[in-house]
């Protein structure tokens, strides 16, 4: 394999080891945070749930943070591979117009933008996702609590000042300032232990479904707070990837695997400790983890040898065809990442080419 990198943590890796990997060992599928890298795995989530986990019957979980979610959420429609092709699309052809006298789009405008979005795209088809028989979608959120409990001109930057020097210190302490919120498939469980953060969950509904998922991806100062979701605690709620990056959660897979279409190989926990590298290293909530990551070389590759990421817009600024057309290539390359995969399973799915997560 020249692009794919498969990571399993040690029962996983065992599990490959003595059956091989198949449709039906797969109990959990996270999404991370992470904006347009999650483009490269378009081709996978294709793969995945068009093609290889159609070959089973058992309930699978979908965990999602910010475009993690968004791309889970794709996942429990009807027609899933057109959804993730519209998706992808839609995504890599972003392009906001700055009005006239501005230099770029405040965070109001950008959210009204973004629920737009999410409107055009799930409009008549929530019902789809909620009743999806198979699949159990999970958004996670981040909601604000005391000086964060509702966004402002000052509180919201003292507060994510404090949450960030606390949680440098230790990642609970971050329980002070945000809360893990957890919206659900109704009548949905959920997969993973809640010992190491403060959480709450609600089932998701047609009147929350769509704020759910905005604020699972409203990147603070970028996008606005969403306040006061149906069926929630009141209260500001921010993107998911704030507590829950990368999903490093204590899954409760015990018989079965968790199956992780990643951007890299190490799962970070929460978004303040992405500059932390010794919470970057893998713990025993990974051990029935199988993460597919690109690997550095075919992403040196890429334009600008990198995968696609929010800097672009200001490296491109108004050429908006120059980013669209940089990650069209990306998201045609990444082809290389779901065929690998699919030889690597019609191969027997050999450990050898299973490296230590």
């Amino acid at each position: 394999m020249k692009a794919l990198r498969i990571h399993a943590g040690p029962a996983a890796r065992a599990h490959i080891a003595a059956h091989g990997l198949a449709p039906a060992d797969v109990r959990t599928v996270p999404g991370a945070a992470g904006g347009p890298k999650g483009l490269i795995l378009g081709p996978i989530d294709r793969f995945l749930f068009c093609e290889w986990l159609p070959q089973s019957t058992q309930p699978v979980d979908l965990v999602g943070a910010s475009i993690g979610a968004w791309r889970l959420a794709n996942a429990c429609l009807r027609d899933p591979k057109t959804a993730f092709e519209q998706f992808e699309h839609g995504y890599i052809h972003q392009h906001f117009e700055v009005p006239p006298g501005q230099k770029r789009l405040n965070a109001k405008q950008v959210s009204a933008k973004f629920a737009e979005g999410l409107r055009g795209f799930y409009g008549g088809r929530i019902g789809e996702v909620l009743a999806q028989p198979r699949y159990r979608l999970h958004v996670i959120t981040a909601r604000g609590r005391h000086i964060l409990g509702r966004e402002g001109r000052a509180r919201t930057p003292a507060g994510y000042l404090g949450a960030f020097i606390t949680n440098s210190v230790h990642r609970k302490s971050l329980g002070a300032w945000l809360e893990r919120v957890v919206f659900s498939s109704p009548g949905a469980s959920l997969p993973f232990g809640t010992q190491d953060f403060r959480t709450r969950q609600v089932p998701l509904a047609e009147a929350n479904f769509e704020l759910a998922l905005q604020a699972s991806c409203s990147i603070p100062f970028l996008l606005e707070a969403v306040h006061d979701i149906p069926g929630a605690p009141r209260g500001a709620y921010w993107d998911g990837g704030i507590t829950d990056y990368h999903l490093h959660l204590n899954y409760s897979a015990p018989d079965g695997i968790v199956l992780y279409p990643h951007f890299q190989k190490a799962v970070v926990p929460g978004w303040l400790d992405k500059g932390l590298k010794w919470r970057h290293k893998p713990t025993r909530f990974l051990e029935r983890t199988v993460v597919l990551a690109p690997d550095p070389n075919w992403v040196r590759g890429l334009p600008n040898a990198k995968l696609p990421d929010r800097n672009d817009f200001i490296r491109y600024g108004n050429d908006a065809p120059s980013r669209i057309r940089a990650w069209g290539i990306a998201a045609r390359e990444a082809r290389r990442l779901a065929d690998e995969l699919a030889d690597w399973l019609r191969r027997g799915s050999p450990v050898q080419d299973v490296q230590p997560l």
